[in-house]
């Protein structure tokens, strides 16, 4: 049974938005190396969506900086209001990564920071959907946990809920649904101690 605060996250992302959005600025861009690694398997110019994105910050406005074309998809009202803001150019939609009516494919999906506050059933659907976004050639990366399992943070003292499959499950599910791992990095030191997930869709 899944832990109660996993139906909690969109209310607490929707409440803390600007708490959340001030600590985020405040933070250190970690996240470039591998933006940069995501980028390098990239259409120029390509579509890229990105799934829990947030206010935009700083995941999508850096792929905006490089010229891509950028859908963003995200639950939380507040989140979605301040992208539009903050980024015209691109496409914002008030939307759940699990539900989404999926019309187009991209050149690119990233699930950064997000995909690990699903449940674990939740995150094994999500592959289908993910095969189903990703033109063949597109980068597929995502963080998660660094083993099966439940794990409770706190943020602003609510129980912020994350969850995590085996990697080995992750691994089995990338190549069920027609990916090929490119790189994965168990709790990477240099990235905030994520583990992270780049593949390719074949």
């Amino acid at each position: 049974m899944d832990h109660p605060s996993a139906q909690y996250i969109p209310i607490l992302y929707k409440r803390y938005a600007k708490a959340w959005q001030k600590m985020r600025a405040q933070s250190e861009f970690v996240e470039k190396s591998w933006l940069d690694r995501f980028i390098d398997q990239l259409t120029p110019a390509g579509n890229v969506i990105d799934l829990g994105c947030g206010s935009g910050y700083p995941i999508a406005a850096y792929l905006l900086s490089y010229g891509f074309n950028i859908e963003g998809i995200d639950s939380s009202k507040p989140f979605i209001k301040s992208a539009k803001k903050a980024f015209p150019s691109a496409s914002w939609q008030l939307e759940d990564m699990r539900s989404f009516p999926i019309t187009t494919q991209y050149e690119g999906v990233i699930a950064w920071d997000s995909f690990f506050h699903l449940t674990r059933d939740e995150q094994k659907k999500m592959f289908a959907r993910f095969s189903q976004l990703a033109k063949s050639g597109a980068p597929l990366m995502f963080t998660s946990g660094h083993e099966n399992g439940e794990a409770i943070g706190d943020f602003n003292g609510h129980e912020l809920y994350h969850s995590s499959l085996d990697p080995d499950e992750y691994r089995r599910l990338l190549i069920e649904h027609g990916f090929g791992l490119l790189s994965y990095k168990l709790e990477d030191p240099s990235c905030g101690y994520r583990s992270i997930w780049l593949a390719k869709k074949r």
